[in-house]
């Protein structure tokens, strides 16, 4: 791997009744301005299961009760980042099959905290223009009868979105 990837690693659980999908309304990074799903980076020591949790609390005020772990996949694309040219982002997958409370369309924010709240949308709303890949990856999933695929993917293109979808 070239020296030009930045990499990240996170935890993202996909929320769904089939029609609809929770999404994040995502304030920083390369998917800033974009639906996202909720999760994030792990705390120091953190276990996986433990930063889902708490990153679906943080960003959506939802407490998550009942999570599985999917599989993990990554996405590569051009992003200018400090020192680097481009992004890979691993991520570790979770269908939330059960949580209680109720999504909060803004959250507290604090350092490190990239989402402004929460919210329910239409499948058929997502698309690459409003959202993350990981969003797409969880309709993907939705719509495929809940089979996840875990292939890479590549873009060779990202833009970065100047103002916001939502």
């Amino acid at each position: 791997m070239s020296k030009k990837f930045h990499r990240a690693f996170g935890v993202y659980g996909i929320i769904s009744d089939n029609s609809n999908l929770v999404v994040i309304k995502k304030n920083g990074g390369p998917y800033i301005n974009r639906y996202d799903l909720p999760g994030g980076s792990l705390d120091d020591g953190e276990p996986l299961n433990n930063a889902i949790i708490r990153e679906i609390k943080e960003e959506t005020q939802l407490d998550a009760t009942d999570v599985m772990q999917l599989g993990i996949t990554s996405f590569r694309y051009p992003w200018k980042y400090e020192k680097w040219n481009y992004n890979q982002h691993i991520c570790v997958f979770y269908d939330v099959n059960k949580y209680d409370g109720k999504i909060s369309n803004t959250v507290d924010q604090f350092v490190g905290q990239d989402s402004l709240g929460g919210l329910s949308i239409g499948l058929d709303e997502l698309t690459y223009e409003n959202s993350s890949p990981l969003v797409m990856k969880a309709k993907e999933y939705i719509e495929n009868g809940r089979e996840f695929n875990s292939a890479d993917e590549f873009f060779d293109k990202w833009k970065i979105l100047k103002k916001q979808v939502f």
